[in-house]
């Protein structure tokens, strides 16, 4: 079992940067780790992930503007957010994908979740 816990979110003006981190349990370099986002009435969607390799994917909506990374000795990982807009509000997850080798975006492909974190940008 793992846990991960969010922090991070904050409210922010539009054009404004949010720094996202998740911190999981135990040791989790090995399994693929993932970010989503729902917004109200909007299903959850892939945000960002990336692999035990460091090999990383992202979500047309961000790409430029948010980078995910991982420090693997502290089982921490993360979300930069730059250049952030409205339509990044959202609830944030952090995501673990035990021993997916690539780096999915799809939440089926995760086993666990933690709480969430609110982005609002306005």
């Amino acid at each position: 079992h793992v846990q991960l816990v969010e922090s991070g979110g904050g409210s922010v003006q539009a054009g404004g940067s949010l720094r996202l981190s998740c911190a999981a349990s135990r040791a989790s370099y090995t399994s693929c780790m993932g970010w989503f986002r729902q917004a109200p009435g909007k299903e959850r969607e892939g945000v960002a992930a990336i692999d035990s390799d460091g090999y990383t994917s992202y979500a047309d909506s961000v790409k430029g503007r948010f980078t995910i990374s991982r420090d693997n000795a502290k089982n921490t990982v993360y979300l930069q957010m730059n250049r952030l807009k409205p339509e990044d509000t959202a609830m944030y997850y952090c995501a673990a994908a035990l021993g997916m080798r690539w780096a999915t975006l799809l939440s089926a492909d995760y086993h666990y979740w933690g709480q969430g974190t609110q982005v609002t940008v306005s």
